[in-house]
């Protein structure tokens, strides 16, 4: 419903009918292609909590586009005609005869005379109410009763200014339907003064917000789910980095020299994290002088991310160590480890070389479960060592890991890495990259310049898991 204040200003030309056409054509091109994208999402993880926030804004954003679309069409068509009334005057338009997802259905109009207390609502205003046109409109005192509680405050206030102070009115209020049903409200209008400037009614129009505030409480609510979410996932990995730094040898670089007396291995080893992801890998390194003189080597990988991944390696790594200091060889060590895996509440899968040298003979004794064998550089030339037979750690149980033997000699090399090392993004990068550093190699007087000239190789690569590189180098 109008209102009076502009009834004596000259009506304002309507829009070109072209240009009105012209905007509801690009509306529906681009309401068709938000569709399109929230299609595309709709077959993606459910549980992300990322794709349900862009799903919802889709949402928000088709309802916004469907409104704007039905307001200029109704810019279009004109003001609609009123049906005719009988002679009686009783009848109106039901509400099952006019679509109620459609602009006009979910927009409504009121005046309330304060002179005369006669209260008019549109047929719309009805239909939003849920209300019998025979019962009658609500006059503003009774306005309140059919709204939430809380919003009862902001209803008197905004009728209280407008008519007092003559502010117009523009806010939003909840309604109770008769059958319990919430719906949400925008409240605009402004008073209508008599020829003295007195207050004589207040108009107002209502339109039914409920869907929008829907969608936009779905975006807010998968917003909060995301933040949540990455909350979580930066304590998680916080957590995770702090448990793998507390596994992970104390030392960094180079192993400090043995307390025992002079020692034939040098030995420098590194971490290498992800580049294209932010989760911690279950990969581990260490190498540990044991009480009868030899060096353990040991390098291994664990399935999985995250806490899991690296208190798997925590458990795995402390019995390695355990066993090592025992005095266990390299294969009856790799048994009792896939065992543990077996019986462990959370069964993972890894891959993982144990070695033991004995400086004494230079003898390195090692076995494998399913990983790349140590790499062995003499002489300028780099190849990796028969491997003996080995599966996967939690792959069977009872399995038998047999071991093998090398003897090194004084400027051998041995690299021990895990398989994230040569598994990136450039494809020139793989496997068979590392022999090829031997002439390199065998230029570096210490462990720690041959772990350079790897990392010089491999530690700009765009990673796809975490890796741990160890060097050993025989001295004299």
């Amino acid at each position: 419903m109008p209102s009076h204040l502009f009834a004596d200003r000259p009506a304002t030309r309507p829009p070109e009918r072209d240009a009105v056409d012209a905007l509801i054509s690009r509306t529906r091109r681009l309401r068709g292609d938000v569709a399109a994208v929230r299609r595309d999402g709709s077959a993606t993880d459910e549980d992300d909590p990322q794709l349900r926030w862009q799903r919802a804004l889709c949402e928000l954003a088709v309802n916004q586009l469907d409104d704007l679309g039905e307001q200029l069409g109704q810019l279009r068509n004109g003001v609609p005609a009123q049906p005719a009334q009988p002679a009686d005057g009783t009848a109106r338009q039901s509400p099952e005869a006019r679509p109620q997802s459609s602009l006009l259905s979910r927009v409504g109009s009121a005046e309330w005379n304060l002179l005369t207390d006669e209260v008019s609502w549109s047929d719309e205003l009805y239909e939003i109410f849920g209300r019998d046109p025979a019962t009658g409109a609500l006059s503003l005192d009774e306005l309140p009763s059919v709204l939430l509680a809380e919003d009862q405050p902001l209803l008197t206030s905004m009728v209280t200014d407008c008519l007092v102070d003559g502010r117009p009115i523009d806010g939003e209020v909840r309604i109770l339907l008769p059958d319990g049903r919430m719906r949400t409200l925008h409240m605009t209008g402004e008073p209508v003064l008599d020829a003295d400037g007195c207050t004589a009614s207040m108009w107002a129009v209502l339109r039914d917000v409920s869907r929008l505030r829907r969608s936009q409480h779905l975006v807010d609510r998968s917003r909060s789910s995301l933040h949540s979410q990455e909350h979580r996932t930066r304590a998680e990995r916080r957590m995770a980095v702090e448990l793998r730094e507390a596994v992970l040898p104390s030392w960094r670089g180079s192993l400090p020299p043995s307390a025992q007396g002079p020692d034939r291995l040098d030995v420098a080893a590194h971490h290498l994290p992800a580049r294209t992801s932010d989760l911690i890998g279950g990969d581990w390194y260490d190498a540990l002088r044991l009480p009868d003189g030899r060096t353990l080597l040991t390098v291994g990988d664990l399935t999985g991310h995250g806490i899991p991944a690296t208190s798997a390696v925590a458990t795995l790594l402390g019995a390695l160590r355990g066993m090592a200091v025992a005095g266990i060889e390299p294969g009856a060590v790799l048994s009792h480890l896939n065992e543990l895996i077996q019986c462990s509440a959370q069964p993972v899968l890894g891959s993982a070389l144990c070695c033991l040298f004995d400086p004494a003979t230079g003898r390195l004794t090692w076995a494998q479960a399913g990983h790349p064998a140590p790499l062995l550089f003499r002489g300028g030339v780099g190849r990796p060592l028969p491997a003996p037979d080995g599966v996967l750690l939690g792959a069977a149980s009872g399995v038998v890991y047999e071991q093998d033997e090398v003897v090194l000699s004084p400027g051998d090399v041995l690299v021990l890495h895990t398989d994230g090392l040569t598994r990136g993004g450039d494809t020139d990068a793989g496997p068979e990259v590392l022999p090829g550093l031997a002439p390199r190699l065998a230029h570096g007087d210490t462990a720690q310049d041959c772990l350079r000239t790897l990392l010089d190789e491999f530690g700009t690569a765009e990673r796809l898991d975490d890796a741990c590189v160890l060097v050993a180098r025989v001295g004299a």
